[in-house]
C-alpha cells in the first residue's frame, strides 16, 4: 500500500502516490567539489532523481551551499553522531537531511534540528539500521529482529510526531533480506508517512543487485515504498541506479530507456551472443525512449519468444535476421547484426517511430528463416495450433458421446426410463460390436 502522506525532496514528490523515486550516493570526499559534482552530474545523467552525500566534516558542509547550487538533481545530507552538521546542512540549503535520532546526541538535539528544519521547510529522513539498534532494544533484536527494527522505527515517528514535525520520510533498513521484508510490511500497515526503501550493505555489484531485486522487488510489487536506493560495493554510483531502474522497469512501475531481451543461450547457438548482447546493451544506453529490443540466438525462437518486441536479431553461424513485432525486416551476415539492427532503428526514429520495410528483403528473410527453423522446436506458434487441433477433437469426441445418449424428453414424449440399458449406436460407437449396458 502506498503511503497516504506526500513529502518534497526539492522538486521531487515522495509518497502519497508519486512515482518511486531512485536515490543514490556519492563515493567521494564531498568537500573535494570537483570530484563530487563530477559523480553527481554522472547519477543524474543515469537516471537518479536524487542524491546523498555524507557530510562526517565541517569542511564537507561548507561545501554543501556550492553542491546545492550547482547539482541538477535535490541533495540529501547525511548526518551522523553531529547533530551541528545537520543544522549546517540545513542552512546550507540541503533539499533533505538524513538523521539516526539514535545516534545523534538525544531527543534534545533532534529537537534543535527539526525546529530549524521547520523553519526553512526542509523534509528529514529519519530511521533505523539493522547494526544501529539503540540499546534497550538489543535483547530483542536477538529474539526477534524484526520486531526490534519496527519497535525503533515506530520510536522514532513517536518522537517526531511529539515534537511536531511531520515533514519526514522513514527507513528501516536490515542486511537481511527477509527481515527488510518482513519489517517493512508491518511498518507500511501502521504508519502514513513515506517509506524510503533498501537492503543496508548488501553487497558487490553481482551479489548485492540479486539482494536488492528481491527485497525491493518484493516490497514494491505490494505496492510497499515510495523511494529507494541500492547499496553496492562500489565507486560508481550510477551503477547503483542502472540497478534500481531495472527493478522499477520489471515491475512497469516506471520507464526509462529500452528494455533489453536477451535468451539464456543453449546448443543450438552458432554465433557469440555474448558479444553481441554486450554491444547491443551498451548502444542503447544512447537512446531514452522505452523501446523493447530482444536478441535471440537461434532461428527456432527468434520471433516466437519474441513477438512483441519493437526490434529484435537471431542469427546463426553465418547469416542473421532483423525483426520487427513478429515480422522479419532483412537478413544480414552475422557480424552486421549489431550494426543493421541500429540501422533500422535510427531509420524507425528518422520516420516518426514508424517502421521502415523493404518488401524484398523482408520476404528473402522470411525465406531465411524458413530454412533455418527447427520443425520440431515447440515455438508458441506452434504450441497454439496444438492446442486449437486438442480443443477440436474434444469437441469432436464430445458431438459422438452425445449422439449415443438417449434423447431428452421433450414434445409430449415421455422421458425414457433411467433404470433401461441404453441403445449402442454401433455406426458411430469406436467399440462396435461389443455389447455392455449403460445405466
Amino acid at each position: 500500500m502506498a503511503s497516504k502522506l506526500q513529502i518534497r525532496v526539492g522538486d521531487v514528490a515522495v509518497g502519497g502516490g508519486a512515482p518511486v523515486a531512485v536515490q543514490t550516493m556519492t563515493k567521494t570526499e564531498t568537500a573535494n567539489l570537483a570530484a563530487t559534482m563530477d559523480q553527481i552530474r554522472t547519477v543524474a545523467h543515469a537516471g537518479a532523481d536524487i542524491v546523498r552525500v555524507a557530510v562526517p566534516r565541517e569542511q564537507d558542509a561548507q561545501a554543501l551551499k556550492t553542491i546545492v547550487a550547482e547539482s541538477p538533481i535535490p541533495v540529501i545530507a547525511d548526518i551522523h553522531f553531529n547533530h551541528t552538521l545537520a543544522l549546517k546542512a540545513i542552512e546550507a540549503g540541503a533539499h533533505c537531511v538524513r538523521l539516526n535520532p539514535g545516534n545523534i546526541g538525544g531527543p534534545e538535539k533532534v529537537a534543535e534540528v527539526t525546529a530549524l528544519a521547520k523553519r526553512h521547510g526542509t523534509p528529514l529522513r529519519v530511521g533505523v539500521n539493522s547494526g544501529s539498534l539503540p540499546k534497550h532494544l538489543r535483547q530483542l533484536e536477538y529474539d526477534n529482529p524484526v520486531e526490534a527494527l519496527v519497535t525503533a522505527a515506530l520510536e522514532t515517528v513517536a518522537l517526531m510526531e511529539s515534537l511536531d514535525f511531520t515533514n519526514f520520510k522513514i527507513s528501516m533498513k536490515s542486511t537481511s533480506v527477509p527481515n527488510t521484508i518482513a519489517s517493512n510490511r508491518v511498518l507500511a500497515e501502521r504508519i502514513p508517512y513515506p517509506l524510503h526503501l533498501g537492503v543496508t550493505e548488501a553487497g558487490t555489484k553481482w551479489s548485492g543487485s540479486l539482494k536488492s531485486a528481491v527485497g525491493l522487488g518484493t516490497l514494491l510489487a505490494d505496492g510497499i515504498g515510495d523511494t529507494i536506493r541500492i547499496s553496492l560495493s562500489t565507486f560508481h554510483a550510477e551503477e547503483e541506479v542502472k540497478v534500481a531502474w531495472e527493478i522499477l522497469k520489471a515491475l512497469k512501475l516506471r520507464e526509462r530507456g529500452p528494455d533489453l531481451i536477451a535468451c539464456p543461450t543453449c546448443g543450438r547457438l552458432q554465433f557469440d551472443m555474448d558479444t553481441v548482447v554486450a554491444e547491443v546493451e551498451r548502444r542503447l544506453e544512447e537512446y531514452e525512449d522505452p523501446i523493447e529490443v530482444s536478441v535471440l540466438g537461434c532461428a527456432v525462437n527468434g520471433i516466437g519468444e519474441a513477438r512483441h518486441a519493437d526490434f529484435g536479431i537471431t542469427g546463426a553461424k553465418d547469416m542473421g535476421m532483423i525483426y520487427s513485432k513478429g515480422e522479419p525486416l532483412k537478413k544480414v551476415p552475422t557480424e552486421q547484426l549489431v550494426d543493421e539492427l541500429f540501422k533500422e532503428i535510427d531509420r524507425y526514429y528518422a520516420a516518426g517511430k514508424k517502421v521502415q520495410r523493404d518488401e524484398r528483403a523482408a520476404a528473402e528473410a522470411r525465406a531465411w528463416l524458413a530454412e533455418n527453423e527447427d520443425l520440431t522446436a515447440m515455438t508458441p506458434e506452434r504450441i497454439a495450433a496444438l492446442e486449437a487441433a486438442a480443443a477440436e477433437q474434444d469437441a469432436l469426441a464430445g458431438s459422438v458421446l452425445d449422439s449415443m445418449l438417449p434423447p431428452a424428453a421433450g414434445n409430449g414424449e415421455p422421458a425414457p426410463d433411467a433404470s433401461a440399458p441404453a441403445p449402442l449406436d454401433e455406426e458411430l460407437s469406436p467399440v462396435a460390436g461389443r455389447r455392455f449396458t449403460r445405466g
